[in-house]
């Protein structure tokens, strides 16, 4: 049975209960629903200011061990600087047990350094060691600071660094704050640090930061695309504890709506609780669960929709092209909805060219994780379109748009559930799909836009409406973005 690639994960930013008519978050002393406004990001504005280092502000007086004062070291040492200062005034406010500590020791080194010039971090050579981590040993945080940093920098920006950084700073927060042992799921502690991580990022998108600022728009896509590009891309591999893409933006996005008190939660128990009838690896397919868009796999699709998610009167379906030469609808390549015919117009090519994978072992920093699914995903979008013009719904409007990311994760939800009978189609999900759907959503949010192909400009309430929809059902949809 063929299988559309995928993968899991998802956090609870609130209680369930609560997340059914919409989650709330203190401004400025208020408690306000962060969905009522489409153009918010977890209850801040959509800015699109500069993201980056704060011009004309003093460095660090920090260093560290074997550093060369390059701005690779500038940056983290800046970072460090930041990220300690925000834990030094949340830690005593979140956690009852452990006192905190500064991590005083901090170490640079160049992976491209010759063996006699390598240093020993973590009880390992940093020779060829491409990498930046937290050491529990003596709590410490290294980092290579000639290729790894550099090319965090050269594809997602230099708050991509500070992002991994806070990643490590938060394994030191865990410690301190004795969450985890030694005989915890490695994968707890990496989504726990992924989730302090994103709560540092909020603060810094609150101007809270004294070195660095971001927008919540281009600035904090980037930052979620490092994230996804960092991923465990082979859940196979018994190398993989940190998550899937999925995952990891999942735990991200917590820390940054509910804060260190929403990270708390993450437990193994809550992670198996999210994941639910995911997949999980690649073990029963060859192909690694990729497959190209036809016209046949799209007919099987459109079995799957039909019954996954009934609307009526159903869409037509036009395989000739997207251009559907609509009244009321402009054509969204590679496929479009119109409304006064309720057909969905595709180009098949065009489709199949979106779903094509640039997976490469040789290329550790994708910019955009691309397969079958990054296709499929957009004309699931479209159907979607259908289902709410038969509910008498708006189809225009970056609401629109964020209802189609938010069913589009439903039917993807949906299509990973066992046993499904065959006149639904051959059409399942596949370790890798989720990923797929994350960066398409992050990068051009084609399936999270209205009839028109008008999206809003942040990746993380695109991403935010599709998780809620894959974890929670139709009925999350059509309350928080009604």
């Amino acid at each position: 049975m063929p299988k559309v690639r995928a993968t899991a994960f998802i956090t609870v930013a609130c209680l369930v209960a609560v997340l059914v008519t919409g989650c709330t978050r203190l401004v400025d002393g208020r408690a306000v629903s962060i969905y009522d406004d489409p153009f918010k990001v977890a209850g801040l504005p959509t800015t699109d200011g500069p993201s980056g280092p704060r011009p004309g502000v003093p460095d660090s007086s920090l260093t560290a061990t074997n550093g060369d004062g390059s701005a690779e070291d500038t940056l983290a040492l800046n970072a460090i600087d930041d990220i300690q200062t925000y834990w030094r005034a949340e830690f005593g406010r979140e956690f009852e047990n452990g006192d905190f500590k500064p991590v005083e020791k901090l170490i640079s080194w160049s992976a491209r350094a010759p063996r006699a010039e390598a240093l020993e971090f973590c009880k390992e050579t940093t020779y060829q060691l491409v990498n930046a981590a937290y050491c529990r040993l003596d709590n410490s945080i290294g980092w290579d600071r000639k290729v790894l940093l550099p090319a965090m920098t050269d594809t997602f920006g230099k708050m991509a660094v500070v992002m991994v950084l806070a990643h490590e700073y938060g394994h030191a927060v865990q410690t301190m704050a004795k969450l985890v042992g030694a005989k915890d799921p490695v994968i707890v502690k990496e989504q726990q640090a992924d989730c302090f991580a994103g709560a540092f990022i909020r603060s810094v998108a609150e101007g809270k930061s004294k070195h660095f600022t971001i927008n919540t728009s281009d600035g904090l896509n980037n930052v979620l695309a490092a994230t996804v590009a960092i991923r465990d891309s082979d859940p196979d591999d018994p190398e993989s504890v940190h998550g899937s893409a999925f995952e990891r933006v999942t735990a991200v996005q917590v820390g940054f709506t509910d804060g260190p008190k929403g990270c708390k939660r993450i437990d193994m128990a809550e992670i198996n609780q999210r994941r639910g009838n995911l997949p999980k690896d690649f073990r029963s397919e060859a192909t690694r669960g990729e497959y190209q868009i036809t016209k046949d796999s799209l007919v099987e699709l459109t079995k799957a929709l039909a019954a996954l998610l009934p609307t009526a009167p159903a869409p037509a379906y036009d395989y000739s092209g997207a251009n559907l030469s609509c009244s009321n609808g402009v054509a969204t390549e590679p496929v479009s909805y119109c409304p006064t015919k309720n057909t969905i117009g595709t180009d098949i090519p065009a489709l199949a060219q979106r779903g094509a994978s640039n997976w490469d072992v040789d290329d550790p920093l994708p910019v955009k994780v691309t397969g079958d699914y990054n296709g499929y995903i957009v004309f699931i979008s479209r159907y979607t379109l259908a289902v709410q013009q038969n509910h008498g719904q708006q189809l225009l409007g970056p609401k629109a748009g964020l209802r189609a990311a938010c069913l589009s994760g439903v039917i993807t939800g949906k299509l990973a559930l066992p046993d499904r009978p065959v006149s639904q189609g051959n059409i399942s999900l596949s370790a890798g799909d989720l990923d797929e759907a994350v960066s398409g959503l992050l990068t051009d949010g084609l399936a999270a836009s209205d009839a028109k192909g008008q999206t809003v400009p942040s990746g993380f309430s695109r991403v935010d409406a599709f998780r809620a929809g894959v974890l929670y059902g139709e009925n999350i949809c059509m309350s928080r973005y009604s």
